[in-house]
């Protein structure tokens, strides 16, 4: 059984075990008597990378709803803008929510309207990134297994290559502590092993910004002399590989990616990405909707998290950290498929016909 239904099991049970305690509690944002609705914010950085509104929101209000009937969701989205972040982390403080759900655009930057949410009695449940200030849960993935995953599938794809040839990196935006992480993970299995010839860090995770970067490694390097792509998530890899296909590289050269994006997923039937890493996103809004709804109860958090994290401020808080699979296009069906991310036919589209046939994908 794979790793990450045992994360699923363990999460779903605790929450359980959590709202059956929690559910006579009150909310911690204020002090509205107990028939009244709680009321939780989410507040998700931006629209760039698909999994924030297509994925993630859905599910997170979706089981929200389901531990919590009368429990109000009030989202926003930052649209990658730090100051528009903290003006909505400001509203939902003025405006005495019970608990807050933080995806930051900016951890660091972050910090301090956490803290006013502390001081306000307002607990904020950090979400997928690890920001700064008192938070007082956290949910995500192992950040540098990503990037060990990534590093191990790349190095796989490129064979002997790997010992003679360069890749070029394109990492994450630095301001989020998971792309820090991921770099850490691949690093630590790149280096020594492959000659990382460039190596960019990515404004707000820009899929435009990816496509540029490719362009001038290509000039600076030459099309035929890039025999492998890092990229950290799929919209990286998505504007890698145009700006590879655009300078008419061919072969292209294995290319790695992270989200299990339906169109990346496409691209890695069609041949033009290698891998992509899998995170389900059903686990771990499991698990954030579980911290939310017991933090606006004003409940513990400790029977939801597998373990704790040590925040900015030096305090360790309840975190729950779910495991990540590699796929390649052999694990679309078995770990995908399977997985109920995706069904064939949301998958094979028309003019992927013979290359679902050539993958199996019937």
């Amino acid at each position: 059984m794979r790793a990450f239904i045992r994360d699923s099991a363990a999460v779903l049970a605790a929450v359980s075990t959590t709202l059956a305690v929690a559910s006579c509690g009150t909310g911690a944002g204020n002090t509205s008597d107990s028939h009244d609705s709680l009321r939780i914010g989410l507040l998700l950085p931006d629209a760039t990378t698909a999994r924030w509104e297509t994925q993630d929101r859905p599910l997170l209000e979706k089981k929200i709803k389901e531990l919590c009937a009368d429990c109000k969701v009030e989202h926003a989205n930052a649209r990658g803008d730090v100051a528009i972040q903290q003006e909505q982390m400001e509203s939902l403080i003025t405006g005495g929510v019970d608990a807050i759900l933080l995806v930051p655009v900016d951890a660091k930057a972050l910090g301090a309207s956490v803290r006013k949410a502390h001081a306000a009695g307002i607990p904020v449940i950090s979400y997928d990134r690890l920001s700064s200030g008192p938070i007082s849960g956290y949910v995500s993935f192992d950040g540098e297994e990503v990037g060990r995953l990534q590093g191990r599938a790349l190095l796989k794809a490129m064979g002997d290559k790997a010992h003679d040839g360069q890749i070029v990196m394109m990492n994450g935006d630095l301001a989020d502590p998971n792309a820090v992480s991921f770099k850490q993970g691949a690093l630590s299995v790149l280096k020594g092993k492959v000659k990382i010839a460039k190596a960019y860090d990515t404004h707000q995770w820009s899929m435009e910004a990816a496509n540029m970067n490719m362009s001038g490694a290509i000039s600076a390097l030459g099309a035929g002399r890039i025999q492998g792509v890092y990229a950290a998530n799929d919209g990286l890899a998505a504007g890698s590989i145009a700006a590879l296909k655009a300078n008419k590289v061919r072969p292209l050269p294995p290319v790695t990616g992270q989200d299990a994006e339906l169109s990346a997923v496409r691209r890695i039937v069609a041949g033009d990405q290698y891998m992509t890493v899998y995170k389900p996103f059903g686990p771990e809004a499991s698990a954030g909707s579980a911290m939310a709804v017991a933090a606006a109860r004003g409940a513990g958090l400790d029977r939801i998290a597998t373990g704790r994290v040590r925040t900015s401020e030096g305090t360790a808080v309840p975190a729950v950290r779910l495991t990540p699979e590699s796929v390649t296009v052999a694990d679309i069906e078995p770990v995908l498929v399977k997985d109920g991310a995706y069904t064939i036919r949301q998958i094979c589209i028309p003019q992927l016909a013979a290359a679902c046939a050539r993958a199996g994908l019937t």
